[in-house]
């Protein structure tokens, strides 16, 4: 039992249970409260109890989000995932394994943990490898002080955690990557207003064209001079069949049988397929 001296100095005096100070301020005495939660049944009653609770214990929850504020998280959003934090800690506390601060506190710094390495990625990492990360960090550190300041290698830290190479490799190439570099960012270095973006390879649809004409070129090597000629003319010199007709002499139903023959007989040998009885699809 706490105590003070009395104010006509007869010695000590028991403090009022009421009056007894915890480590923080925002620490309210809500023993009673969590005995009554305990042995109520689900229901309103016990809902009106729990969040008579959270709002008691509220203020210690922001001033935990509070610690982990310019990180590059609001601090509002980190004031709501410490709040519920807190509703987990009531949920799951027992009141005879000691005081709910002591059980909140690393309940609700978890929690904000948590959302700092699954949420605060610019890219999805998987879990393993931001496991890898923390791994490697950690022993980076821990032989960064041993060690004297000299850089560990690769191998010293597989050594020191028990992974392999490739795995200290993968976490410390995920040291590197919590952040995403804008496409719009200038280069480093670079005075002539270049962005990354520029530096980056594009899709060049010509080298699809030249592998077709590639493809094609010993099939039309094959084809009679005068469907070559007709080929050309409709494709080459974007002529219509009518006109094509005209300069042959022959019928425009004439001159589009013989195009599609053509057609198929290139595409068939440039896919390798062998040609059908008549000249004209594959083979089944």
């Amino acid at each position: 039992m706490l105590v003070e001296t009395s104010a006509h100095g007869s010695g000590p005096t028991p403090r009022p249970a009421a009056s007894r100070r915890h480590r923080h301020d925002d620490a309210p005495e809500t023993g009673a409260a969590f005995a009554r939660l305990t042995a109520l049944p689900a229901g309103p009653e016990r809902d009106t109890v729990r969040e008579e609770l959270t709002e008691a214990w509220l203020p210690m929850a922001h001033r935990i989000a509070g610690r982990f504020r310019n990180r590059g998280e609001s601090l509002e959003d980190l004031r709501q995932v410490a709040a519920l934090g807190l509703v987990k800690a009531i949920d799951r506390y027992e009141p005879g394994r000691g005081a709910f601060e002591s059980y909140a506190v690393p309940t609700i710094t978890g929690e904000i943990k948590r959302h700092f390495r699954d949420r605060m990625w610019a890219l999805r990492v998987p879990r393993r490898v931001q496991d890898l990360r923390n791994k490697v960090r950690l022993a980076r550190r821990e032989l960064l002080q041993s060690a004297g300041g000299g850089e560990p290698s690769v191998t010293e830290i597989a050594a020191h955690t028990g992974l392999t190479e490739d795995e200290v490799k993968a976490g410390a190439e995920a040291l590197e990557s919590y952040r995403t570099l804008s496409l719009d960012a200038e280069g480093p270095g670079d005075d002539d207003g270049y962005s990354l973006g520029d530096t980056l390879g594009v899709r060049e649809e010509a080298y699809d064209v030249v592998v077709d004409r590639e493809a094609a070129k010993e099939g039309l090597r094959r084809l009679p001079e005068r469907e070559r000629a007709i080929l050309y003319m409709r494709f080459f010199e974007d002529m219509t069949q009518r006109r094509i007709a005209d300069r042959l002499g022959i019928s425009q139903m004439h001159v589009s049988r013989l195009i599609n023959r053509c057609c198929a007989q290139v595409r068939q040998e440039a896919l390798g397929l062998k040609p059908g009885p008549d000249g004209g699809g594959p083979r089944r």
